[in-house]
C-alpha cells in the first residue's frame, strides 16, 4: 500500500475477502477487533471533502492556464484569471459543499423528529411498521414477536430503525457542515496553487521564464497523479490507479482548454 494508515477490521475483511484469504478473514473476525469501537479520525471525516475539493483545484486552475497559452495570450493574464478562478471557484465550491451538506442534515433531522413524534402519538402503528419491515425480511413467529419487543423497548433505537429500514436515512452527526467547507476550500486553493508556481516565480527562477508552461504542466502532473493517488483512501481503489486516472482527466481537460483558446484566438485573431 502506498499511503500508509492504521487498518480497521472493515479493510482486513476487505483485503482478506480480495485474496480468498480465509486466515485473514478469521484474523478480522476476532474478538479484540469485532469490540473494537468503530470511529472516525479528525483527519478521516473529510477525506474525501479535502481530495474531491483538490481535484477540481487543480484541473480548473490548470485548464484556465492551457487556454491562456493555447490562445497565445501574455503569461501575465495567466496570473490574473489563474487567481481569480482559484479564490472564486473555491469559495462557491465550498459554499456548495457546505449548503449541500447542511441541507441534508436539515432533512434527515427533520424527518427523524417526524418519526418521533409519530412513535409518541401512535405508538401501536409503528410498531405495526416494525412488523411489516421485519416480515418482509422473512422474519417470523416468536423470533419477530421477540425483534419487535426489543426493538420497540428503546425509543432511540426504535427511531433509529425506522430511519435506516423505512426512509434509508443515516446521518452522521460527527462531521460539520463548516468544516467540511473549509477543508474543500482551502484543499481547491492549496492543489489549485501548483499549476500558477511557475508563472509566480517566473522573475526569480530564470528557468521558470523560458519554459513557464512545460514547469507548470510537469508540477501539475506531479499534483494531479498524488491527489488521484490520495483517492485510495475514500474509494478503495488502488493508489496507481486513481493517480493515472486523474492525471489523464486533467491532461484531456488542458487539452480541451488549450484548443479552444488556440481555435478562438484563430478565429477572432486576438492579438496581445
Amino acid at each position: 500500500m502506498f499511503f500508509r494508515r492504521k487498518k480497521s477490521r472493515v479493510d482486513i475483511a476487505r483485503e482478506a475477502f480480495k485474496d480468498g484469504n480465509l486466515e485473514l478473514h478469521k484474523k478480522a473476525h476476532e474478538e479484540k477487533y469485532i469490540k473494537e469501537e468503530p470511529h472516525k479520525t479528525e483527519q478521516g471525516k473529510y477525506i474525501g471533502s479535502a481530495v474531491y475539493g483538490a481535484s477540481d483545484g487543480i484541473v480548473t486552475t490548470f485548464a484556465v492556464v492551457a487556454g491562456v497559452v493555447g490562445a497565445q495570450l501574455d503569461p501575465k493574464i495567466v496570473l490574473i484569471l489563474g487567481f481569480a478562478n482559484l479564490f472564486a471557484d473555491g469559495f462557491s465550491m465550498a459554499i456548495g459543499d457546505y449548503l449541500s451538506e447542511k441541507s441534508e442534515r436539515d432533512y434527515i433531522e427533520s424527518e427523524r423528529q417526524r418519526e418521533l413524534w409519530e412513535v409518541e402519538h401512535f405508538p401501536d402503528a409503528e410498531r405495526k411498521e416494525i412488523e411489516e419491515i421485519y416480515k418482509r425480511k422473512g422474519i417470523k413467529g416468536e423470533k419477530l414477536n421477540i425483534l419487535v419487543d426489543i426493538i420497540t423497548s428503546d425509543k432511540n433505537l426504535w427511531v433509529d430503525t425506522m430511519m435506516k429500514e423505512e426512509l434509508g436515512l443515516m446521518s452522521d452527526e460527527d462531521t460539520s457542515p463548516l468544516k467540511s467547507a473549509v477543508v474543500t476550500f482551502l484543499s481547491f486553493v492549496i492543489a489549485g496553487f501548483m499549476p500558477l508556481i511557475a508563472y509566480v516565480f517566473a522573475s526569480f527562477v530564470p528557468f521558470f521564464v523560458k519554459h513557464s508552461f512545460l514547469s507548470a504542466s510537469i508540477i501539475t502532473s506531479f499534483t494531479l497523479f498524488l491527489v488521484g493517488a490520495l483517492r485510495q483512501f475514500i474509494t478503495d481503489v488502488k493508489w496507481y490507479l486513481g493517480g493515472l486516472e486523474m492525471l489523464l482527466v486533467g491532461g484531456l481537460s488542458a487539452t480541451v482548454a488549450f484548443l479552444i483558446g488556440y481555435v478562438l484566438r484563430t478565429i477572432f485573431g486576438i492579438v496581445v
